[in-house]
């Protein structure tokens, strides 16, 4: 099915979107991975990390799944988590290769450091030969600290990346979880979370007519209520199947 180009409201501004975090994640079947965060993120905000002993695999976790399954919000949540209770955090992705070197010019730093520190790797799988270098650095500094924690995310599983063998081996050292796509009822459910953290009413008709005649992934129609809700506000309207279809009008 061919789906409509995005419309001319989708560049409102969305300054009030709510950040990301574990609590507005909705898991579908991927409650070990989500349960594993949490339990990290306890441990954070209690300050109970065994300074003398913090195991591997509980600072190195790689998650990975097709696009839409919720890779990247997990790592945004893990780095706003961190930023909230003052923890030093770092986001690097393929397209901001400046991001790497200034953590590579603080990495001999927080190696040394005996306060915990949180690197998050979006898009493993698109790294460029530079990148990959940069990476494998890196989890050798993971790997010589007791208080870097580091999680990673990609399109494949570790074995099943077409990066260089011994980087593909790093990454399957901690802790690895596949993320999965939701189905509609799920897809539904998080739209409906997602609207109601943004104090934003939807008539019972919209959200079924959307998965049908709309994008089905879910970054899609995370935007597609960013902009309602925006679409809404400059239009002192209910969110109805009208104004979504006006909406998505062409211009």
């Amino acid at each position: 099915m061919n789906t409509p180009p995005l419309p001319r409201q989708f560049a409102l501004d969305l300054s009030h979107t709510p950040k990301a975090s574990l609590d507005n994640y909705l898991p579908s079947k991927d409650l070990a991975l989500l349960s594993a965060l949490q339990n990290l993120c306890k441990g954070w905000q209690g300050n109970v990390i065994n300074q003398s002993s913090n195991p591997l695999n509980h600072r190195w976790i790689y998650w990975w799944g097709p696009e839409g399954s919720g890779r990247t919000h997990l790592l945004e949540a893990m780095i706003n988590v961190a930023e909230n209770i003052g923890i030093e955090s770092f986001f690097l992705n393929p397209k901001e290769p400046i991001s790497w070197v200034r953590l590579e010019e603080k990495m001999g730093a927080l190696v040394q450091s005996d306060t915990p520190s949180v690197i998050a790797v979006d898009d493993v799988d698109a790294l460029d030969e530079r990148l990959v270098g940069a990476l494998f650095r890196i989890l050798n500094g993971v790997q010589a600290s007791k208080q870097i924690h580091i999680f990673m995310a990609g399109k494949a599983a570790p074995g099943n990346l077409e990066l260089r063998e011994d980087l593909r081996t790093r990454l399957g050292w901690g802790l690895v979880f596949q993320t999965q796509l939701l189905d509609d009822d799920e897809k539904i459910q998080a739209l409906e979370q997602a609207a109601k953290a943004r104090g934003l009413v939807l008539s019972p008709d919209v959200l079924p007519w959307l998965l049908n005649r709309f994008y089905r992934d879910m970054p899609n129609l995370m935007a597609l209520i960013d902009a309602l809700d925006a679409y809404s506000l400059e239009t002192k309207r209910a969110v109805t199947l009208p104004l979504v279809r006006e909406l998505l009008q062409p211009k």
